[in-house]
Order: C-alpha cells, then sequence, then structure tokens
C-alpha cells in the first residue's frame, strides 16, 4: 500500500488482503478485496481492529455487479491493523492473507496511517 501527497509517495507498506484470493470482489461474503476508486468515508478508533478506516465500497459499479449475481455487494471494507489482542502477532500477519476482504497492516502502521490519512482522502485499491 502506497500513500501519496502532492503525487509522491511517502509512505509504502506490506499488506495482507482478503482470504478470498486474487480475483476482485464480486459480492459480499466471498472475502475478497474490491478494485476500484474509493475513498475514505469513516474513522473507527474503536472496533474489533486496532483503529480501522472504512473504505466507501460498494461503488455503482460494484452494485451492479453484485446484482446481476443476485447477491448483495456487501460494504465493511476496512484498512485496519490487527485484531485487538492481536498485536504481538506483528509483521507476521503479512504471511498470508487473511482477511476478509480488508487491507490489514499492523497496530504501529495503521497508527501512522490514521494520523496522515484524513476522512475524503481518495483510495485507489488494484491488482
Amino acid at each position: 500500500m502506497e500513500l501519496l501527497a502532492g503525487g509522491k509517495v511517502i509512505r509504502t507498506y506490506k499488506v495482507a488482503l482478503g482470504q478470498g484470493g486474487l480475483p476482485p470482489k464480486e459480492r459480499e461474503g466471498d472475502a475478497r478485496t474490491p478494485e476500484g476508486h474509493y475513498v475514505i468515508d469513516a474513522k473507527y478508533e474503536h472496533s474489533a481492529y486496532h483503529k480501522a478506516l472504512h473504505v466507501s465500497y460498494p461503488n455503482p459499479e460494484d452494485r451492479k455487479r453484485a446484482a446481476k449475481l443476485g447477491a448483495p455487494a456487501g460494504g465493511a471494507i476496512m484498512i485496519h491493523g490487527l485484531p485487538n489482542g492481536k498485536g504481538w502477532v506483528g509483521a507476521r500477519h503479512r504471511l498470508y492473507d487473511w482477511t476478509l476482504g480488508c487491507i490489514a497492516v499492523t497496530d504501529e502502521e495503521i497508527d501512522e496511517v490514521w494520523k496522515l490519512v484524513p476522512v475524503g482522502t481518495p483510495v485507489e485499491i488494484r491488482p
């Protein structure tokens, strides 16, 4: 994951993604990470994870894709730290993709991202 300011990369993070594999998210429950253009639309200091930034998934294209499958698109896509009480895992969490479609970093990294990324920040998720 890269954070940009003024068109320049200011921070880079290794992440864990959805355990559903590399295909883009199609519907709620597929455990895949979506691809597309979104914004950070909320910040949660108290969640099941050590801080979380909510991504504005689903966008109109995501809703259409899920509707064609006759399924809900979902919506709980976050950039977050580790599950509460599991911060000791640290960077080892990146050994495999374990989220249900989110983007995970270490607790220390989400603390940094939290300070640098305000609500309204554009997000591009791409393969």
